[in-house]
């Protein structure tokens, strides 16, 4: 067993200028501020209103934005990981085009989908590929217009999604920092609460289901809400108990921003102080995969070399999981 650990070292993010608050979607649909922010935490999300562009725009923004603080050299980065559930187009790799955009000449690079827990699978495998020795940068960005998506006449959802990227730079490490344990699961069986369903070869869109608006995201929220409850609370507890972490030895937990409530429950189970919760739901509501590279962007400079910090998620599919990684670095 290989003693390099995969560690973060630099971190970027990037949100769209405009703002849609409450307010505005008041205006929308039959919703209020007091009803969104009770039920959700949500003040606000970043919405991407140029024509044509993507989740890639976001992408490399955050990417730049990353490359310029740690100065980095693209050239030097061997794989680039776009975690995203809205990828520019069919067929076409978002990651592919996002590496050669930032000038990441010497990357492979691919997409990694699984809905709201892909940035979190996404540390898994960006470690797994540092922890062989064979590649020593790896670029990981969690990016979404979910905006692209949405039915903003559905109050169910256009309350909830905004658009967003956060990216991350794992190298090795051998001083013991960096990714310690993961605890991932999926259930197939959940994917019917929670999907945009037309538009994948299961059911391609035609011009009925598009005058229809089947290719927007549909959720029952109840269903999703309860599972998500349970599960990132329960993986969270697990990755504490297998570590022989105690409330005292966690430092921050960096839970998948998809509602208020849930991420309370999942601190509320661990027993964890609010001082100790991330939280940027209110400013961006859910950016699905750049949820948890956003809280890393916007705390940055609160957290301290060998902060323990314990990440949680979940998602479509079902998705979830939660990952221990020791910070290595103060900003």
């Amino acid at each position: 067993m290989s003693n390099i650990k995969a560690a973060i070292t630099a971190v970027g993010g990037y949100v769209p200028d405009y703002i849609l608050t409450n307010q505005i979607l008041e205006k929308m649909v039959d919703t209020n501020d007091e009803w969104i922010t009770t039920r959700t935490g949500i003040k606000e999300r970043r919405i991407l209103k140029e024509e044509g562009k993507g989740s890639s725009f976001l992408a490399i923004k955050a990417a730049e934005q990353l490359i310029k603080k740690s100065n980095l050299d693209p050239k030097e980065i061997d794989l680039v990981i776009v975690a995203t559930a809205t990828p520019d187009m069919k067929a076409a790799s978002t990651a592919a085009y996002t590496a050669t955009q930032i000038g990441a000449v010497n990357a492979f690079s691919f997409d990694l989908e699984a809905a709201c827990s892909s940035f979190l699978f996404g540390m898994s495998t960006a470690a797994a590929y540092i922890e062989s020795g064979r590649y020593k940068k790896i670029l990981l960005i969690g990016a979404d217009k979910n905006s692209s998506f949405i039915d903003y006449k559905d109050r169910a959802t256009c309350i909830i999604f905004g658009d967003g990227a956060g990216a991350v730079l794992f190298e090795p490490n051998d001083e013991g920092f960096g990714l310690q344990d993961e605890y991932l699961r999926s259930n197939g069986e959940g994917r019917e609460f929670l999907q945009a369903t037309f538009g994948g070869s299961s059911y391609p869109i035609t011009a009925d289901t598009f005058h229809e608006g089947k290719h927007y995201v549909f959720q029952d929220g109840k269903t999703v809400f309860k599972n998500a409850v349970f599960n990132m609370a329960d993986v969270a507890e697990k990755i504490l108990e297998r570590n022989q972490l105690s409330q005292e030895d966690i430092s921050w937990l960096v839970a998948h921003q998809a509602n208020k409530r849930i991420i309370d429950a999942t601190a509320s189970r661990i027993k964890l102080d609010d001082s100790k919760v991330m939280m940027n739901i209110q400013k961006y509501g859910n950016t699905t995969s750049a949820t948890l590279p956003l809280l890393l962007h916007d705390y940055e400079s609160q957290l301290k070399k060998g902060d323990n910090l314990i990440f949680a998620a979940f998602g479509g599919g079902f998705t979830w999981g939660s990952i221990y990684l020791k910070w290595a670095y103060n900003s």
